[in-house]
């Protein structure tokens, strides 16, 4: 029977084998740039990129995820934010974690999300949309989905996956402006450069979504139901998925890159679908909202 520790072994293993699989990609991808121009140089030069891609991914992802979203730490002269700071620490006591690092992103969009290597390297943010439109014990329930996650340690794969998909998303953005306007003249341009850059703007898309499809949406129940087991009120958590499905919109500096580390999606607008839950429901990087809230009032 799977158990929090047979998944937080899993998590572990997705890491590993994300950073493994990447660290063969970018050494394929030098060794047929150096077989190409005949310069083996290039070949040593993807490995040590590999490496250094890899290593940063694991020690300073929380660091570069908390840039991208702009969240900034709590400001404790703020009484709302002292609120958080004190259902916060209780939480940490109660689920047996040191306490995270509690970040605001200030944005309308009630969303909120976890970051970090391991429990002892987290961050977790919400969004002022969201203090704003949940009562306290709906943001405990909130914050208990997301310390849920540091307990599980899914926070390790998912925030390795941002910076990794983050990176294949600028070569594919390299590879588009080479083939498209590198060369100088474009008669004289290489077709190979061409094809290679055509390849890559192609497969680069679908490579970074088969990185967020790593991270299962599974781990968003488990968390749901770890959440509820830190506050024993599933009605707390399951009332603020609901108003947060409902005043839902497209957070200001969303990125596909870290969709997946929120509580919700953060491009969704009201109870709309997404583009991707229209396309497939196997792209969607959050399960359906109104599942979570049955699942959770059925507890």
């Amino acid at each position: 029977m799977a158990t929090i520790y047979t998944h937080q072994g899993e998590n572990i293993r997705k890491t590993w084998f994300l950073m493994a699989g990447f660290l063969v990609m970018v050494i394929a991808v030098g060794y047929g740039v150096a077989w190409y121009l005949g310069n083996p140089i290039i070949l040593y030069v993807a490995i040590a990129f590999a490496l250094l891609m890899n290593v940063g991914s694991y020690w300073f992802s929380d660091t570069l995820v908390i840039k991208m979203t702009g969240a900034k730490p709590l400001d404790m002269h703020n009484p709302q934010y002292r609120e958080v700071q004190r259902i916060a620490e209780n939480l940490a006591i109660t689920a047996g974690i040191p306490m995270p690092k509690m970040y605001v992103v200030h944005d309308p969009s009630p969303n909120a999300f976890a970051t970090g290597r391991d429990p002892q390297h987290a961050a977790v943010a919400v969004t002022s949309g969201i203090l704003d439109l949940l009562d306290r014990n709906e943001l405990e329930g909130v914050l208990a989905h997301e310390f849920s996650h540091v307990g599980n340690r899914d926070m390790l794969v998912a925030t390795v996956a941002v910076v990794l998909a983050g990176f294949v998303a600028i070569v594919a953005d390299m590879l588009m402006r080479a083939a498209l306007f590198g060369g100088g003249n474009n008669d004289n341009r290489n077709p190979v450069v061409l094809i290679i850059g055509i390849v890559g703007i192609i497969l680069a898309p679908i490579a970074a979504q088969l990185i967020h499809l790593a991270i299962s949406r599974k781990r968003e129940y488990l968390a749901d139901a770890s959440g509820v087991l830190l506050t024993r009120y599933p009605e707390g958590l399951a009332s603020a998925l609901e108003k947060i499905s409902g005043h839902a919109r497209p957070m200001e500096r969303a990125s596909h890159a870290t969709a997946h580390l929120f509580i919700s999606d953060p491009f969704a607008e009201g109870n709309k679908r997404s583009i991707g839950q229209k396309v497939s429901g196997l792209f969607q990087t959050h399960p359906p909202a109104h599942d979570r809230i049955r699942r959770l009032r059925e507890m």
